[in-house]
């Protein structure tokens, strides 16, 4: 990882109490969370089962216990890969916490104008974040790695995949490459048009500036993960022509 700091956080402390070289220890209810409610599909999605989660009060109680442990945990003692895996999980932790209060719905917009992303918020630190704030303030400002927006899960189906497991700094790069990979080469964040170009999803729209602010920075990160048939016809046609998202749930079919 890359991160936007005159000086790196040294790993010299503890997550919320825990020795640091047992961090990740601190992720394994967000992980169990994971590998019980994701269902991953053979359409290359991976879903959300929110209402299996909606109906055990034992598991909801376990991810909002999670959730409340971030109040007290140290940053600066963690280092960037500890810190970027540490917000990513809440991030995704919270959002999931967040439509469970709210479920059954079929969209995170549902009922809001824009969104949840400025009203839904945590303590991390000792200090309350938005999803908006933990997303834009934070990751997006303190890390210089276009593979942020596929760490984080807005809970649609447009987005990148929540994995099955809490991001965790040892596998950290590999992991985010292997997200990368997985969005690029599915159709919701590339596809090639039959008349010629590409639609590819609006995260690339959205977030412009963290892809050299430019179609061609977009295409040139789109082709570092893109299997090779899908680069050799994006070099024959690298017009992008269009965006999409589609902003349906990920749920459980």
């Amino acid at each position: 990882m890359i991160r936007n700091t005159l000086t790196s956080a040294l790993a010299l402390g503890a997550l919320s109490g825990t020795a640091l070289g047992e961090a990740s220890e601190f992720h394994t209810p967000w992980t169990e969370i994971l590998q019980t409610y994701i269902v991953e599909g053979e359409d290359g999605l991976n879903r959300f089962d929110y209402g299996g989660l909606k109906a055990s009060d034992e598991d909801q109680a376990k991810l909002k216990t999670y959730i409340e442990s971030y109040a007290t945990i140290d940053m600066d003692t963690l280092s960037e890969d500890e810190q970027f895996a540490a917000y990513s999980n809440a991030y995704n932790a919270l959002t999931i916490d967040h439509m469970i209060g709210r479920y059954p719905v079929k969209s995170i917009r549902s009922g809001y104008i824009v969104g949840p992303w400025k009203r839904v918020k945590m303590t991390i630190d000792g200090r309350e974040l938005s999803l908006d704030a933990i997303e834009n303030d934070v990751l997006r400002v303190d890390w210089s790695d276009p593979r942020v927006h596929y760490a984080v899960n807005c809970a649609s189906i447009g987005c990148p995949n929540l994995l099955t497991k809490a991001w965790d700094a040892e596998t950290l790069d590999e992991d985010l490459d292997v997200a990368a990979r997985a969005f690029i080469n599915h159709p919701r964040g590339v596809k090639v048009l039959d008349r010629g170009g590409l639609q590819v999803s609006r995260i690339y729209k959205w977030y412009r500036e963290d892809f050299e602010n430019s179609n061609e920075g977009v295409i040139r990160h789109i082709l570092e993960y893109a299997e090779p048939e899908l680069a050799t016809q994006i070099r024959a046609n690298a017009n992008i022509r269009k965006h999409a998202y589609d902003w349906g749930l990920n749920d459980v079919e």
